[in-house]
């Protein structure tokens, strides 16, 4: 974690963030479910994911917020306000995969003083978990 907040005007367009990578386990899946309030049984029951089609438990699109929303406030340090994330899910997370976020900066504003960060959130099964565009607020320079 970023102990001090970067400032808007040393993040540069293209500029990448360091890789995450989350093991994926069924108390991060179903404490993340708990968390969010999402009793939905896919969720926390094997059985009923399976009726589902899948072979396990999966994370739900608020966890996979809540990362997104973790990794972007470890880089850009305690001060940041997060403004907006967007996240378009692909495929499930299941236990015993490793999902890693990868991200770049891709635009600026000068005037809102915000960043916006691609990202992409890609388990090692099936590929693409989650991608989008994070868009979080930094202090200019004093």
């Amino acid at each position: 974690m970023n102990k001090t907040t970067r400032r808007y005007g040393s993040v540069a367009i293209g500029e990448k963030l360091p890789p995450l990578r989350i093991d994926i386990t069924s108390g991060l899946i179903i404490g993340g479910a708990i968390a969010s309030r999402d009793f939905t049984p896919v969720h926390h029951d094997k059985a009923a994911a399976q009726a589902g089609g899948l072979p396990d438990i999966f994370m739900n699109i608020l966890t996979s917020n809540g990362l997104i929303g973790r990794y972007v406030t470890d880089w850009a340090g305690p001060d940041c306000t997060l403004k907006r994330i967007d996240v378009k899910l692909g495929a499930p997370n299941l236990p015993g995969f490793v999902m890693t976020i990868t991200a770049e900066v891709n635009a600026k504003d000068d005037a809102a003083g915000t960043v916006d960060i691609a990202y992409s959130g890609d388990n090692n099964v099936w590929g693409t978990h989650m991608s989008g565009i994070v868009r979080v607020a930094l202090p200019k320079e004093a």
